[in-house]
């Protein structure tokens, strides 16, 4: 059974980003400046939302 402090915590919820979430000094960081990768989204372009009927979110991150 859940008790009344259990309940009190259920209904909250934190807001992040993903740049908060990677530290400044991590790996990634140092990948996404040095290598440009923007060549991707021109192979994957086909893959997404094809229809046309729906919009797509982008798969970038950023």
């Amino acid at each position: 059974m859940m008790g009344k402090k259990d309940l009190l915590g259920r209904d909250q919820f934190q807001m992040v980003t993903l740049n908060s979430l990677v530290p400044q000094d991590h790996i990634i960081r140092k990948i996404d400046t040095a290598i440009n990768l923007s060549f991707i989204y021109d192979l994957v372009k086909d893959l997404y939302s094809g229809c046309g009927k729906r919009k797509h979110r982008s798969c970038c991150l950023n």
